[in-house]
């Protein structure tokens, strides 16, 4: 949580009766109003770029994805958003069958959003990597760009950002995935990697993560988006003082 507020910052309108922090929310804060709705309140993006993620989530409303309420307003004179309160809890571990949910999830996510256009920025192509690791003056970032010879594809709104603790399971069976605002232009099978880098730690994970996605890659042809997904989010952890280590021992 990142911001401290009280019910005299949330319009009346509203009708809120109670406000409870929570630790949910890396980047931006999160409260819980009464007993069925959170607010979010983004810290970083821009107003446009939370009424992007308002737009996506109304279009993949048959999917288990946040449920929004009115539009966007501010707080503290950052955007907002009011989200119908999602059941269920983040896994640490994700089992085969959680994997297989969330690959059915993408599949379904990026049908939905083939061919559409987002006026985010495109945040996930490499000559932003590129840029990004100018900014680190570390050399070892540059050669692994640099042995990476993959082509990114536009095919429509990535999610971008689903990892583990985007996604929520209410006994057993997906519930709610969560946190769009990262949704841009991109590859869909730079969306399937990100998630794979979070969610599965073995080849056979892997291989459930493909098949339920309905991909017909081999394990040899998805390497190359493995290690772009782990490099990007290895140099965005190092640029933001995260443990970026972890990611980098994968690809050394």
């Amino acid at each position: 949580m990142k911001r401290v507020i009280t019910l005299s910052d949330l319009p009346a309108s509203l009708g809120v009766q109670t406000l409870a922090s929570s630790t949910d929310g890396v980047m931006d804060s999160v409260y819980f109003l009464d007993d069925d709705r959170v607010v979010k309140i983004f810290e970083t993006a821009s107003e446009e770029a939370v009424a992007e993620e308002l737009k996506l989530l109304i279009h993949c409303g048959s999917l288990h994805v946040s449920r929004a309420e009115g539009g966007v307003f501010r707080v503290q004179n950052k955007p907002a958003l009011i989200y119908r309160r999602c059941r269920g809890e983040s896994l640490k571990d994700a089992g085969i069958d959680e994997i297989r949910q969330i690959g059915a999830f993408l599949r379904d996510f990026h049908h939905l959003t083939a061919g559409r256009r987002s006026t985010n920025e495109r945040l996930f192509e490499k000559s932003r990597l590129a840029r990004m690791i100018r900014e680190t003056h570390t050399d070892i970032f540059d050669t692994l760009l640099k042995k990476n010879d993959l082509t990114l594809r536009d095919e429509g709104i990535i999610h971008g950002d689903l990892f583990l603790d985007n996604a929520l399971f209410l006994e057993g069976r997906l519930s709610c995935v969560i946190d769009f605002t990262q949704a841009c232009n991109g590859d869909f099978l730079f969306d399937l990697a990100v998630t794979d880098l979070s969610w599965c730690d073995s080849d056979e994970k892997t291989e459930a993560l493909l098949k339920s996605y309905g991909a017909t890659l081999t394990l040899d042809e998805f390497r190359p988006y493995r290690e772009y997904a782990t490099l990007f989010y290895c140099v965005n952890r190092y640029l933001n003082g995260g443990n970026y280590q972890e990611l980098l021992e994968k690809l050394v």
